[in-house]
């Protein structure tokens, strides 16, 4: 199965974790990844640009109506629910706070999980929350992919914990070998090797 595009979600921790598999993708890397990371609403586009200058993808935060591209990594600017439309491009909402939280990740997850359905791959990293839990769980249901961070090696392990009490997840990974893992689905190279990357099922 060729996948369409990821979503992350993380929180405390999140620069960490963002600094160890951001720069472990590929310039060629194939698909669009949209993160969600909780910021306070008043921060800046600081962390998308020092995240930028640290990978080989490109980081940015999406403007309103601008298409999903291959290979680009959007991170939600902060104050702004993040969500994708049915014709692949983003758009941007000042609504309520969910989970005590805009962006939230949840909102993103679930949208995306209507738009892409079992093309879709979640990511709940590490995080104080429950944010994100319902939305892995939606994007279970709709056949996607669901990796969690192993939360024995998260800073934070709260969100980890959530997602995987409210759903089955296809892999339990350390934060070094989510984005191998994910080179290894998207290119379909080499084989996935469960006992390095642990099964959630």
């Amino acid at each position: 199965m060729r996948h369409e595009a990821v979503v992350i979600g993380v929180s405390s921790g999140g620069i960490e974790a963002l600094k160890v598999i951001l720069p472990a993708l590929p310039a060629s890397f194939p698909l669009p990844i949209a993160i969600v990371q909780h910021r306070d609403e008043r921060s800046d586009g600081f962390l998308a640009e020092f995240l930028n200058r640290l990978s080989g993808v490109t980081v940015s935060e999406p403007e309103d109506k601008e298409p999903l591209c291959a290979g680009h990594v959007y991170l939600a600017p902060a104050g702004y629910h993040l969500q994708i439309e049915s014709d692949r491009s983003f758009s941007l909402s000042v609504d309520g706070r969910v989970n005590y939280s805009c962006p939230s990740i949840d909102v993103l997850f679930e949208i995306a999980a209507v738009v892409f359905a079992e093309l879709l791959i979640g990511i709940v990293l590490t995080g104080a929350n429950a944010d994100g839990a319902q939305g892995l769980k939606a994007i279970k249901a709709r056949g996607g992919l669901a990796i969690v961070q192993d939360p024995k090696t998260a800073q934070t392990s709260s969100m980890p914990n959530a997602a995987l009490e409210a759903t089955a997840v296809d892999y339990i990974a350390d934060i070094k070998q989510i984005a191998p893992l994910l080179v290894q689905i998207c290119t379909q190279t080499g084989t996935l090797r469960e006992e390095a990357y642990g099964n959630g099922d």
